[in-house]
């Protein structure tokens, strides 16, 4: 999925709740210049939009600011929210534009019906995420297991994972995803 932002300098000395009282939310950018960061703003009707569709080191963003003539691919990193109130206070970016890999966390998806499920046994899920490593374009929205197949005392540990091309599993390769227990 990529989704299109576009945000503008943050002007010098602003304070963020002014900006959010004008319906802008502060952002910052990080990593497109070495260890510089930018100040930015986005509408908070866009933010919105982008929390939508994007998740948290999991969505590619196509971000364009052209108040300093940049664009590039970067990750959403962070997301500050009143605790309660669910507004919006920040949204930190991170560019990839310069990386060759990066890690991120992917969701595990679930495929089928287990064979010892349908005997009686119990699905116990161990693992929802895998952090894994693997260049900004090839992002996977979720990575499918097909449990099909599991018979009741079966497990299926990280190793076992079929994955896209390009896509390397970081956390250890003999924790277990997930087990079918009889009851």
């Amino acid at each position: 999925m990529n989704v299109t932002v576009e945000c503008q300098k943050r002007p010098e000395g602003s304070k963020p709740r002014a900006l959010r009282r004008s319906g802008l939310i502060p952002t910052v950018l990080y990593g497109h210049n070495g260890a510089e960061s930018v100040s930015l703003t986005m509408t908070a009707k866009a933010a919105e939009d982008l929390l939508k569709t994007a998740s948290v080191n999991n969505t590619l963003i196509e971000l364009s600011i052209p108040d300093i003539s940049w664009n590039g691919p970067v990750l959403l990193r962070e997301i500050q929210s009143h605790p309660w109130k669910n507004s919006l206070y920040h949204l930190s970016f991170f560019s990839v534009a310069s990386q060759n890999k990066v890690e991120v966390v992917v969701p595990l998806k679930l495929v089928g019906e287990a064979v010892g499920v349908k005997q009686g046994g119990i699905l116990q899920q161990r693992l929802t995420t895998v952090k894994v490593q693997c260049p900004p374009d090839k992002i996977p929205e979720t990575i499918d297991i097909d449990i099909s197949n599991l018979e009741q005392g079966k497990m299926l540990y990280i190793y076992e994972l079929v994955l896209p091309e390009g896509i390397e599993v970081m956390d250890e390769p003999k924790l277990s995803v997930l087990a079918i227990t009889s009851k």
